[in-house]
C-alpha cells in the first residue's frame, strides 16, 4: 500500500495554495498584459468604430460600460481588502496589510470577464462559438496563478464579479457610457463616414 500527502488549501475557501512559477511560453507576462490590454483596445476601438446605431456596436459600448464599473468596484475592493500577493508570502491568509497589497480580486480576471460577458449574453444564443470567448479570462486566470499575481480565490472571485457586472451591462435599457457622450461620439466611425 502507498499513502499520498494531500495538502489543504487555504484562504477565504481553503482552496489556496502556490503553483510552481512558471513565467515561460504562453504563461509569460508580457502575454498576460497583451491580452487584457488587447480587449481594452478592441472595445474601444470596436465602440468608436461601429457606434450605439446597431446591435454590434451597442454590445461594444456596453461592454466598455462593464469594464468601466468593474473597474470602479474592482479597485474599490482592493483598497478594502489589501491583501498579499502569493510573490510576497506563501500565507493566502494575509488581510488587511499594507496599502500596496492588491491581490484580491484580480483585476485582469474580472476586466476581461466583464468584457466578453455582453457578447455571450446577446450572441451566445444565436452563435454558440462566441462561448469560446469565456476561454480568455480563463486563460488569463491561470496565467495569473503560474506567475504567482494571485491566489486561487482572487481569480474565481473575479471571474465571478466580472461575468456579474457584465450581465447587468448587457441587460440595462440602454448603455451607460452611451448616455454621458456627446451625440456625435456615439454615432460610430464606420456609420458616420460610410451612409
Amino acid at each position: 500500500m502507498w499513502s499520498s500527502t494531500v495538502r489543504a488549501g487555504d484562504g477565504p475557501f481553503g482552496i489556496d495554495h502556490r503553483l510552481a512559477y512558471d513565467n515561460r511560453g504562453i504563461w509569460k507576462r508580457s502575454n498576460q498584459k497583451a491580452l487584457v490590454y488587447g480587449t481594452l483596445f478592441t472595445i474601444g476601438a470596436g465602440a468608436f468604430a461601429f457606434g450605439d446605431d446597431d446591435k454590434l456596436g451597442d454590445t461594444f459600448w456596453r461592454s466598455v460600460d462593464a469594464v468601466v464599473v468593474n473597474t470602479v468596484a474592482v479597485t474599490a475592493a482592493k483598497h478594502v481588502f489589501r491583501r498579499e500577493r502569493p510573490s510576497q508570502t506563501d500565507d493566502p491568509n494575509r488581510f488587511f496589510k499594507s496599502s500596496h497589497d492588491s491581490s484580491f480580486p484580480s483585476g485582469e480576471v474580472s476586466t476581461i470577464s466583464a468584457a466578453v460577458t455582453p457578447f455571450i449574453v446577446n450572441y451566445g444564443e444565436d452563435h454558440p462559438a462566441i462561448y469560446a470567448l469565456a476561454l480568455l479570462p480563463a486563460y488569463d486566470a491561470i496565467a495569473r496563478l503560474k506567475t504567482r499575481g494571485h491566489w486561487q480565490s482572487d481569480v474565481i472571485v473575479a471571474a465571478a464579479v466580472g461575468t456579474g457586472i457584465g450581465v447587468w451591462a448587457a441587460r440595462r435599457k440602454s448603455s451607460l457610457t452611451v448616455g454621458w457622450l456627446p451625440g456625435g461620439l456615439s454615432v460610430g466611425y464606420i456609420h458616420h463616414f460610410n451612409p
